[in-house]
């Protein structure tokens, strides 16, 4: 029976009962030690009575052990594995050790996601989250923010230094004083009362503290925090056993694994027998062939009653007899003094391992310590720097700084005691990985001056003309032509020949951005020419050219490249790669008019992106969809997203990126009729490389607003660009803007030639304006009605509300639209949907999405009404096809 604990357990058993109806929910109970969070999983799982109940534990020693607290978890699912899509099962199987190989981190977690609705309804129990590897962390954190229809229930326990972002929690303190004197009436009756007082006063309410602190020395305390009250509490009872069964009791804390075969051959090593173990009855509790401590301060208070020179022999004779290589790499970790060669290759070589199974936290700590144990300079400033670059994949920026200023100073150090020929290539990986922090997690604009330094320093020419092109990458990306300027500069000082295809693109780039953006074009064009095909598998490489379509104005080219790659990387689990790729698939739906189809791709890579902790790509994506919001008329949401892009890219000092929120704002303003508010906003990114596509509207701002001489820089930019890229439709836009002092032969043909259906229906709508004001009413109805047609069809309600009101103005008055069953979808309801429209089943189209199947089954049922359906042949009758509009 628990005491005081109404409001918690009913929180629990409500998730637990709506788990048993299908719904899936996670929470996190958080408090400090002993406070009874773990005695809340017992009474949830005695609850669950017909659902199975997964159950794990963190364990503080355990927290270099990639996806051991997974493999606990997950193990009695394990025999269903064959029933996840392959490259799910592979993944998991690669994270467990059962096959070689490894795979995309957060692949894992999808995996872990499909096996537990697969196995669904259940209850997973995690205790201790606080000590769970970050491997595991990774995958049951990613699985419980995308549970929604499996009939999962989640509950995590864990202290306040484990973070849960996106799950609910609920805070457990300590029992209210009626409920704390209860507990202590029956665990300890005879107590007097004074000393019953002060046991409730000094418990705060915590129920291990009432349980444990009877017993203990409340005088010899002080004032000390309640956790290391709790502690020496155990420190005390451990101290009065005899000292074989203390000095077992030190074996067993230092064997993380709890297997009690290891802890007895250890022991037996230390001539201890298992009769010590059975003296330390009530403190720890053998199940079986495992042993676990009463509790985790009990471990600690275990450990540490231990002198430094006992310690030491415990982990000598573990290492010993453990079989598994890493943990006897650990082992002997723990057991060296200093420098220790072969402790710090045993550590190297587990990273490599945990690296192999994407276990990147734990490698970087395995390299960390090893780098500790190496005894010269530049063999631990490589170490630091490997473990730094480990840090980085690892998702950790901060920790990979540390270890890279660690690194840097090593290696200087070490350059100034010793010449060894590997320092060179050391400083230079540290430049790379120093701008690979700030390029992912930092501030972009500080790359190009950490490569520009570095490639002075080079070791040879090639590594700096890398580095060079490193900067020239990052400069473009955050929008910085006089950085760009200063690589091309150095480039030649190398010195490369003047037709060398990164020279030409440095000089087409800082054209297109600064100078004549039809030269610009012109260089990277003829660059391209001379490239080699890329392969097939280089994801890199082929964003990089499908940026290139784009820089042309290709949109659909650069639309079908996309397409195929997005496919790709979802049929290898490849995960990370998936908001780059959605982010510029999304883009080009933008640019093509598809504003529904770039809605959805642009959400699914948001969430992704959020999950995978890639902060820059979320804010560049909060900007297309404020743009897409802003189209749309939700000026809440626009400004909202609009808002997120431009705070993030400001701190991290990244014009290209804050184009995006601007751009989001301007067109905003333009569906509103705010001219002026519109032209300043397109103004202060009129020097981003984006704001080529977008010169259109500023020049329609400009003319809106009276002011034509605003609009003759991006008109004639704009021009120079559209000729050289010979786009179709970008010389229809141009024929709107030329058209729009009133020449109806431009009109004509912006509308007849523009194949964009958002560009072609503002340009019947400038013309339908132009026509109702030289009184030629007739034929601007028609070409007003065909705007708002093409405006309500692609949900662009400002620009359908300004059609109507012309319409109006010419004497007729609009209809309202008949409802779009597709517009009552969600984004992902769209993506579902069609994708079912294909024939592919729920688990296909889950394994696509990263999506559980009852997840998609759920979306199907939500979908089917609103589409006024009954099954997926009825889907036919739909035009699903993304390029119909």
């Amino acid at each position: 029976m628990l005491h005081g604990r109404t409001a918690e357990l009913a929180r629990i058993h409500r998730l637990i009962e709506e788990a048993a109806t299908g719904v899936s929910g996670a929470l996190v109970l958080r408090g400090e030690p002993g406070v009874g969070k773990t005695a809340l999983l017992d009474a949830a799982a005695e609850h669950a009575r017909e659902l199975p109940v997964l159950r794990g534990a963190g364990v503080e020693t355990e927290a270099e052990l990639p996806f051991g607290a997974l493999h606990f978890v997950l193990r009695p699912l394990l025999d269903r594995l064959d029933a996840l899509p392959g490259p799910q099962a592979d993944a998991l199987r690669g994270a467990f050790g059962l096959a070689a190989g490894g795979a995309d981190r957060f692949l894992i977690g999808v995996a872990t996601l499909t096996l537990l609705a697969e196995s669904g309804p259940l209850l997973c129990l995690v205790d201790d989250a606080q000590w769970l590897d970050q491997a595991s962390a990774d995958a049951l954190l990613f699985a419980a923010r995308r549970l929604h229809a499996e009939g999962v229930a989640m509950l995590f326990s864990a202290r306040a230094e484990f973070t849960a972002p996106g799950l609910e929690e609920l805070q457990v303190g300590g029992l209210d004083r009626e409920s704390a004197s209860e507990l202590l009436a029956q665990r300890a009756p005879g107590l007097p009362q004074h000393v019953r007082d002060r046991v409730v006063e000094e418990s705060g309410g915590n129920p291990l503290a009432l349980i444990e602190l009877p017993a203990a020395q409340l005088e010899d305390m002080g004032p000390l925090p309640l956790p290391r009250k709790l502690q020496e509490a155990f420190e005390k009872r451990i101290a009065v056993l005899p000292p074989q069964a203390r000095s077992a009791l030190v074996v067993a804390a230092a064997e993380e694994s709890g297997e009690l075969g290891t802890i007895l051959a250890a022991a037996k090593e230390l001539g201890l027998s298992l009769e010590a173990l059975r003296e330390a009855d009530g403190l720890v509790t053998v199940t079986g062939s495992t042993l676990t401590f009463r509790h985790s301060l009990t471990r600690a208070a275990a450990y540490q009653s231990a002198g430094f020179v006992e310690r030491l022999a415990v982990h000598r004779a573990l290492a010993h007899v453990v079989g598994d290589q890493d943990r006897r790499a650990w082992h002997l970790a723990a057991a060296a003094t200093g420098p220790d060669e072969e402790a710090a290759a045993g550590l190297e070589s587990a990273a490599e391992r945990a690296r192999e199974r994407t276990g990147y936290a734990t490698a970087a700590t395995a390299l960390e310590r090893a780098a500790r144990l190496t005894p010269d300079a530049t063999g631990r400033a490589r170490r630091l720097l490997a473990a730094a670059t480990t840090a980085v994949d690892a998702g950790q920026p901060d920790r990979a700084r540390t270890l890279a200023d660690q690194a840097a100073t090593t290696a200087a150090d070490a350059g100034r005691e010793e010449t060894d020929d590997r320092l060179p290539r050391i400083f230079a990986e540290l430049a790379h990985v120093r701008a690979r922090i700030e390029f992912e997690h930092g501030t972009p604009g500080l790359v190009p001056e950490i490569l520009l330094e570095a490639a002075a320093q080079a070791p040879d020419i090639r590594t700096a003309t890398a580095m060079l092109a490193d900067a020239a990458r990052a400069a473009w990306s955050a929008g910085d032509t006089e950085g760009l300027r200063t690589v091309c500069a150095r480039l030649r000082a190398v010195p490369v020949p003047d037709d060398d295809p990164m020279l030409l693109t440095l000089q087409g780039a800082i054209e297109l951005s600064a100078g004549d953006p039809g030269t610009g074009l012109r260089l990277l064009t003829r660059k391209a020419a001379d490239v080699p095909r890329r392969r097939e598998g280089d994801q890199g490489l082929r964003l990089s050219d499908t940026a290139q379509a784009m820089l042309t104005g290709d949109f659909a080219t650069a639309r079908q490249s996309m397409v195929k790659l997005v496919g790709e990387v979802r049929a290898k689990g490849m995960i990370g790669w998936l908001p780059p790729a959605l982010g510029q698939l999304a883009e080009t739906e933008l640019h093509l008019g598809l504003f529904r189809d770039a809605a959805g791709t642009a959400e699914e890579a948001l969430r992704i992106a959020e999950d995978t902790g890639q902060r820059h790509r979320a804010a560049h994506l909060a900007g297309v969809l404020a743009y897409l919001a802003a189209v749309a008329g939700d000026e809440a949401r626009c400004r909202d997203l609009a808002e997120r892009n431009l705070r993030h890219f400001a701190a991290a000092g990244n014009a290209s990126g804050a184009a995006w929120g601007e751009y989001a704002l301007a067109m905003l303003d333009l569906g509103l009729g705010h001219w002026e508010a519109a032209l300043d906003r397109f103004e202060k990114a009129a020097d981003q490389v984006q704001a080529l596509y977008f010169a259109p509207d500023q020049v329609e701002a400009a003319f809106r607003l009276g002011a034509p001489d605003r609009a003759k820089k991006p008109l004639a930019r704009f021009d120079s660009w559209a000729d050289a890229s010979g786009q179709a439709w970008a010389t229809a836009a141009s024929d709107r803007c030329h058209a729009l002092p009133g020449d109806e032969r431009l009109f004509e043909r912006a509308v007849q030639n523009q194949d964009r259906p958002f560009e072609q229906a503002r340009a019947r709508l400038l013309y339908g304006e132009w026509l109702r004001r030289e009184r030629r009413i007739t034929d601007a109805r028609a070409q007003l009605r065909d705007a708002l047609e093409a405006f309500e069809r692609l949900g662009a309600a400002p620009w359908a509300e300004h059609a109507r009101a012309e319409l109006r103005a010419a004497g007729e008055t609009a209809a309202r639209p008949v409802p779009d069953a597709l517009a009552a979808l969600t984004p992902q309801e769209l993506q579902v949907v069609r994708l079912a429209a294909t024939g592919a089943t729920n688990k296909e189209i889950g394994a696509q999405l990263f999506l559980s199947p009852k997840t998609v089954s759920h979306h199907l049922y939500r979908a089917f009404p609103k589409l006024g359906v009954a099954t997926r042949t009825e889907l036919a009758r739909f035009s699903l096809d993304p390029g119909v509009r």
